[in-house]
């Protein structure tokens, strides 16, 4: 098949029809992602009739109405949703080791060479109308959407418990892993196992899958509620069709190894939209894949449904009802700051508004949002990009981190010209952001300016609510956190049942602690107060809850243990 091309390149100058330079400067062309027959009809070297009537008569290339044709959806999921649309192709039948790919440019070497490498199948392609085919592929896929079972939102914000909690009950992945292991095993297994891996990893309500292989298997880990469990072992045969195929999915290049890569793809789950972004990383046995699920309906729930007391999210609400100054958002990696980021934004996210983002890299795709991803390697930083965007005329502009002086400088710059802006800053409280940013080389009368409001977070495990038993909290464990228990405290520790699969905790659920910025606090900033005085300003005049006292709170309503409180806390 990989010399299709140049059998029409060979037939176009021997008929006259173009010279070999303009053949050549087209096929160049191509590489780059363009279709070569579509290259051809708008160069004006051939109609599309002409086109077809070559590549049947001289190329032998068969064509068919697929109007009328009965396709196997079983067959059509051989290759993804996104790779059939972005190639225009559809498969329609499969032969032994061969398959029939009806094809809108069946001499485009890309797409035959990656069905090739996705499939392991020798490629015969077919030539039908690109309507026809993109009306077989929503027949096709959307069929397949449909047929998927429904799943819970990945944060359990409600306190309810899923019915369809745990792993797959059919036992459905276990058997197409059998069937991956067994010797006589095909490569079309690898398909159903990775779609029954999503699948199943969503109903668990994973945040992260890792699919890391060793020297003899592939190990399958999935993180749930902060926490990493192995789920599955593939066999190490497996391993190059599996992450082909992955790759594809996630539009990236299947032939480089030596470097990492990141993209993304989208599952459609019944009305759900759960996107993956994935990240690809040599290592000595291989590519090690890590795949984030990034669900959207937990952005629209607001931010009470993040586990955040309403006593705290009121001043965060009132800054975010302002049309200028900061909002930070701080805590270590893994604390929940970009989908604190997201959810204001969602609410935030009218048509009246022009929002733009800097991220590295752009978690959530919302409609409606201008998202730039940050790009070093070009030039493209948060600096130089922040810029660029100032010259948009946003109302509202997201920095996914503030990591030097001239970032920081920019933004709160833009935050005093009238601009709303929200980021985040690694540091462990609220009161010692300012500390950090002065650090940074940022005058405190700068900072004291454009602050509206900080806030940290951390995350923690919610206890099962079907399998939690009262306790009462150890006196040393209380001591510790200096807590004297009000009356009617009531304290739970975690057990583990079927529907929380052993663990003794189901989601997880936000600590908040809200630092609103008044004239008092600046006057302390301005004058270089340190963390410590500042906290306990915050404290006194403002009504800071800390998170450690926000923790112990859930603590004592049975929503968590005082051991992941003190965890999270610790540092504090």
């Amino acid at each position: 098949m990989s010399s299709m091309q140049t059998r029409l390149v060979d037939v176009l100058i021997a008929k006259g029809l173009a010279s070999r330079e303009q053949l050549v400067a087209l096929q160049t062309e191509a590489r780059s992602g363009k279709r070569f027959g579509q290259l051809l009809i708008q160069q004006g070297i051939l109609t599309a009739e002409t086109l077809v009537g070559l590549l049947s008569q001289e190329l032998g290339v068969p064509s068919l109405s697929l109007s009328k044709y009965r396709l196997d959806p079983k067959v059509a999921g051989l290759i993804p949703e996104r790779v059939a649309r972005q190639y225009t192709m559809i498969p329609i039948s499969q032969f032994g080791q061969r398959l029939v790919v009806a094809m809108a440019d069946p001499v485009d070497l890309f797409a035959l060479e990656d069905v090739k490498a996705l499939t392991h199948y020798a490629v015969d392609p077919v030539l039908a109308k690109a309507s026809e085919i993109e009306q077989a592929i929503e027949q096709s896929y959307g069929g397949m959407r449909a047929s998927f079972p429904s799943t819970p939102p990945a944060a359990d914000a409600g306190g309810g418990e899923d019915k369809d909690g745990g792993a797959l009950q059919s036992g459905e992945l276990e058997s197409a892993v059998q069937l991956l292991l067994a010797e006589d095993a095909s490569d079309a297994p690898a398909v159903k196992v990775i779609n029954l891996m999503l699948l199943e990893a969503l109903r668990q309500r994973a945040s992260d899958i890792h699919l890391e292989p060793a020297s003899d298997a592939v190990r399958v880990r999935y993180r749930v509620d902060g926490r990493l469990a192995e789920a599955h072992r593939l066999p190490k045969r497996a391993q190059s069709t599996v992450l082909t195929r992955l790759k594809i999915m996630a539009g990236l290049d299947i032939t480089e190894s030596r470097l990492p890569q990141d993209g993304r793809f989208k599952v459609r789950l019944d009305v759900r939209e759960v996107d993956f972004r994935v990240s690809v990383l040599p290592v000595v046995h291989g590519n090690k894949i890590v795949l984030r699920a990034l669900d959207k309906s937990s952005l629209a729930a607001g931010l009470e449904q993040l586990g955040f007391s309403p006593r705290s999210v009121a001043p965060l609400k009132d800054a975010v009802a302002r049309p200028h100054g900061m909002i930070l958002v701080t805590g270590p990696t893994g604390s929940g700051k970009s989908t604190t980021l997201y959810s204001m934004l969602q609410q935030l996210n009218l048509p009246t508004r022009n929002i733009i983002t800097i991220e590295d890299p752009v978690e959530y795709q919302l409609n409606g949002a201008t998202q730039v991803q940050d790009n070093p390697e070009i030039g493209l930083t948060f600096a130089s990009g922040l810029r660029s965007i100032l010259r948009q005329n946003p109302d509202i502009v997201m920095i996914g981190e503030i990591r030097d002086f001239e970032t920081a400088d920019i933004a709160m710059k833009a935050s005093l010209t009238g601009h709303l802006v929200l980021s985040t800053l690694h540091t462990n409280d609220a009161p010692s952001s300012v500390t950090r940013l002065v650090d940074m080389g940022v005058e405190p009368f700068l900072i004291a300016s454009s602050l509206t409001v900080i806030e940290a977070q951390r995350l923690v495990r919610k206890l099962c609510a079907k399998c939690r038993q009262p306790i009462e909290p150890p006196r040393a464990l209380l001591e510790q956190l200096a807590f004297s228990p009000p009356p009617g405290s009531a304290f739970y520790r975690a057990v583990g049942c079927p529907s929380c699969n052993g663990m003794g905790y189901r989601g997880r659920m936000g600590l908040i602690e809200v630092c609103p910025v008044d004239e008092g606090l600046r006057e302390r900033i301005v004058s270089q107060a340190h963390a410590g005085e500042l906290k306990a300003y915050a404290r006194a005049h403002l009504g800071m809850v800390t998170l450690q006292e926000d923790g112990i709170a859930k603590a004592a309503a049975g929503l968590t243990t005082l051991e992941e409180i003190l965890q999270a806390t610790s540092e504090l």
